[in-house]
């Protein structure tokens, strides 16, 4: 017989989370939940990441890849 106290969330609640498909903020270590950058020509890419704010440049664009 189930537990009646136990509920699926619980259960749920115990595995660890999956790795985010972008990459953690260099600066800080933490997950990004969305990356933005810019470029100006003759200049480095700016990356912006969410929700820290931290700014991280680097000498080429970023490479994109997309996954289903």
């Amino acid at each position: 017989m189930r537990d009646p106290r136990r509920t699926p969330l619980a259960a749920a609640s115990e595995c660890p989370p999956e790795p985010g498909p972008l990459p953690s903020c260099p600066v800080c270590d933490g997950a990004a939940e969305r990356i933005s950058w810019r470029q100006r020509p003759g200049r480095p890419v700016v990356l912006v990441f969410e929700p820290c704010g931290h700014r991280w440049s680097s000498p080429a664009p970023p490479v994109l890849a997309v996954t289903l």
